[in-house]
């Protein structure tokens, strides 16, 4: 199994490109990849065309992918790791999750098999940039791409969805930090605040 991380986004929230983002006194995409290697897959870092990648520690073994289209959000995003995975269940994130809890993500890996996606939901809210995908997937997300169909949400849809909540969710991560991310700039303060205060417990 791998796992998909993707870096192509616009950022035009935030204002600057997140891969640059340091938290805690670490590289954003650094930290969230140094979660996934806890999981000891084979990571690929999806990228936008022509998109420079960011310092990354010497230890750090990745496997670059170029999205398909330029521009065309996380779904484009999604089919260009699984493109790329030679992995039938793949894990994919964002690259601006710095709470990634990996013992909740191998629950998730568990879960896999049967289904074309494991995701996390809560309410009505589903978390498609925390999950894992089949490589099933492709062949609908072809066809929708084809339509000019390209929200995520439309995916579960049209797939064999298998949703992680409740007490699921709870067990593994109660405050739901898993897929917090930083789109605003103060998302970043607050990401901050949050592992100071891990830090001090």
């Amino acid at each position: 199994m791998a796992s998909i991380v993707l870096a192509g986004g616009r950022s035009t929230r935030l204002g600057r490109d997140k891969v640059s983002l340091v938290i805690g006194g670490e590289g954003l995409l650094q930290r969230t990849i140094n979660h996934l290697k806890r999981l000891n897959q084979e990571i690929i870092l999806v990228l936008a065309q022509g998109q420079p990648l960011s310092k990354l520690d010497s230890s750090t073994d990745v496997r670059l992918a170029m999205d398909v289209e330029l521009g065309k959000g996380p779904l484009v995003g999604v089919y260009s790791g699984l493109k790329a995975s030679n992995d039938d269940y793949n894990v994919v994130v964002a690259c601006d999750m710095p709470f990634l809890n990996v013992e909740l993500m191998r629950y998730m890996i568990g879960l896999g098999p049967g289904f074309d996606i494991v995701i996390p939901r809560i309410g009505d809210k589903v978390e498609p940039l925390h999950a894992v995908y089949s490589k099933s997937c492709l062949d609908i997300i072809e066809g929708m791409m084809s339509e000019g169909n390209l929200k995520v949400s439309n995916l579960l849809e049209l797939a064999n969805a298998r949703f992680v909540e409740g007490d699921e969710l709870d067990k593994f991560d109660p405050d739901h930090q898993s897929w917090f991310n930083i789109n605003m700039p103060a998302d970043l303060k607050k990401a901050e605040e949050i592992l100071n205060r891990e830090r001090s417990k």
